[in-house]
């Protein structure tokens, strides 16, 4: 069982439970599960009726949001990911916060097309509750996913405002 420091003595479980029924309200999103199971959740992911999460027309009908929280041994703050799945185009974009890439600061935005990453930029870092982190990630997703410009055949974020 692993304890996320400072945060209300939430084990990972509970923090995931509670993301499963969180995205159970927001609106565009159905089929909440637990990846591998729910007895061992590591991530918690949710089919996306596009047009409904970002609150108008998109470019493909479903997708899929992964929702995933730890906490690493060597710090005090817990890293996570929240990615949007496109499995149709083979396109993903999330919000990272690990130990990879540190040149852009301990947050950054992600694109990975056909397998490979495309472009990185820096994000804004937030020192709050899991779930604060989750709502502001949530709130910006739609900015974030309309901020993408495909450029000779590949997507790419011209500018991300942090």
């Amino acid at each position: 069982m692993v304890f996320l420091a400072g945060r209300d003595r939430y084990t990972q479980r509970t923090l995931l439970r509670t993301v499963h029924d969180r995205l159970s309200k927001h609106a565009g999103c159905e089929n909440i599960r637990y990846r591998p199971s729910r007895r061992r959740p590591r991530q918690v992911l949710a089919d996306v009726e596009t047009t409904v999460f970002v609150g108008g027309p998109y470019e493909t009908d479903t997708a899929r949001l992964a929702a995933r929280f730890w906490y690493p041994q060597e710090g005090d703050d817990e890293y996570y990911r929240l990615n949007w799945i496109e499995p149709e185009r083979d396109l993903m974009l999330g919000f990272h916060r690990d130990a990879d890439h540190t040149d852009l600061g301990p947050c950054h935005v992600q694109i990975d097309y056909e397998g490979r990453t495309v472009a990185r930029h820096a994000a804004d870092f937030l020192n709050e509750h899991p779930l604060a982190v989750l709502e502001d990630r949530l709130r910006k997703l739609p900015a974030l996913l309309g901020a993408v410009r495909w450029e000779d055949e590949q997507p790419a974020l011209a500018e991300w405002p942090v």
